[in-house]
Formats: C-alpha cells, sequence, structure tokens
C-alpha cells in the first residue's frame, strides 16, 4: 500500500518569499497538479514523503525543497515500476561455485492505485547454476498485471569467469619497441644477402661471357 501523505493548501500569495516561509516552518512546498482541476499549491510534511517522483533539493544542503505530486483516480489502473527483491541465497552459490546475476532491479506493473506493492518479493534459494528466473516466476495475482514479457530475465545463477587482465601503457609501449628492434635488425641482414647474391651473379657474367665465345680462326 502507498503511504498516505497529509497535505494542507498554502495560503496567500504563491512566490519565492511564500515558499521561504513554508520551508522556514519546516515543510515542503509542493503542487498538486491533475485533469480536470486547476493546480492546487499545498504543503506537506517532509517526514511524511518516503517515495516522489518530481522534486526539487537545495544543492549544498541535499535538503527537499520543492515536489510536484499528480491527481489520480483510485478506480483507474496506473503503470508504475515496483522493485524487485531477491531473498535467500542460491544453491547454485552455495554449493556449485556460482554467482547471482540479476538482470532486472524493477518490473513495471498496472494496477489500481491502492494495490501498488511496495516491492515484490521472490524466493530464488532452489535456483541452481545455470537456473534461470524469468518474470513467470514472480508472485502473480488478479490486481496486478506485469507488463513486462514473461520470458524476460529477472535473475540467473552463472559461472565465475576469469578476467582478462589489459595491458599498461608501459608494458605495450615496451612490447611495441620489441617488435620495432626485431625489424630493424633484420633489416641489414636481408640486405647483406641481395648484396651477395648480387655480387655473385656479376662475378659469373665474365665466365659466361668467355665460354661463349667463339676462338678465332687461324689465318
Amino acid at each position: 500500500m502507498p503511504e498516505l501523505v497529509a497535505a494542507k493548501p498554502r495560503e496567500g500569495k504563491f512566490n519565492k518569499n511564500a515558499a521561504r516561509r513554508v520551508r522556514a516552518a519546516g515543510k515542503i512546498p509542493a503542487v498538486l497538479y491533475g485533469p480536470g482541476h486547476d493546480p492546487v499549491a499545498i504543503e506537506v510534511d517532509p517526514k511524511q514523503i518516503s517515495r516522489i517522483v518530481d522534486w526539487q533539493r537545495e544543492p549544498i544542503k541535499d535538503e527537499l525543497i520543492h515536489i510536484d505530486l499528480k491527481r489520480i483516480a483510485l478506480d483507474k489502473a496506473l503503470r508504475v515500476s515496483v522493485r524487485v527483491k531477491l531473498l535467500g541465497t542460491p544453491v547454485g552459490v552455495k554449493t556449485e561455485g556460482g554467482i547471482l546475476d540479476q538482470v532486472l532491479r524493477e518490473v513495471e506493473i498496472e494496477c489500481l492505485p491502492a494495490d501498488i506493492p511496495s516491492h515484490i518479493d521472490v524466493d530464488v534459494s532452489n535456483l541452481a547454476l545455470h537456473g534461470v528466473l524469468r518474470v513467470s516466476g514472480l508472485p502473480h495475482s488478479d490486481k496486478i498485471k506485469y507488463l513486462k514479457s514473461e520470458d524476460a530475465t529477472v535473475a540467473h545463477v552463472v559461472t565465475i569467469r576469469e578476467e582478462v587482465v589489459a595491458p599498461t601503457e608501459a608494458e605495450a609501449a615496451a612490447t611495441a619497441e620489441g617488435a620495432a628492434a626485431g625489424a630493424t635488425a633484420a633489416e641489414p641482414e636481408v640486405a647483406k644477402k641481395g648484396k651477395t647474391e648480387d655480387a655473385a651473379a656479376a662475378g659469373k657474367k665474365p665466365e659466361a661471357a668467355a665460354a661463349g665465345k667463339k676462338p678465332e680462326a687461324k689465318k
């Protein structure tokens, strides 16, 4: 059940000075909006505000300074997001060395304002390694309707994977430097080999020419 908040209409002018007076009295200035009615300026007790949707905070003290409230009809269904609370330790974590990964921490539902739960509890004690909890496994009733697919994953137990450690900048630089040095050292050997082959080929040319030359006829 949502918490009821007592509100009191604000009187007089609705400006910054009036809002300061409300805050000085320990209350929070607010505005109530809703279809079919004009906005109403009100003041509320900050202790009663536990769940609010459009708020302003004081930047230094981080205190609430203003909130906007929406008028609703108790006989019309609303769409809200509700926190999913996992209860228990899965057997896949206890005895099989897995870890519990919660994929959906909130789930969107549709229900009447009076039926909005503060959170949805689900027991995951029987979830084994590689086991999956889906929306279909959450508590269902005729008062709430899940808007997420029934096959959507809420949580599962997975194996612990080894983390791949990326090399540091110094290690990457050293690796690159070593590769460059190896390439540079190979260049003189290749060049030397090329010169040796050229010299050998040049030395064979005179012999080939002499072998191919015909002897002069005797006169």
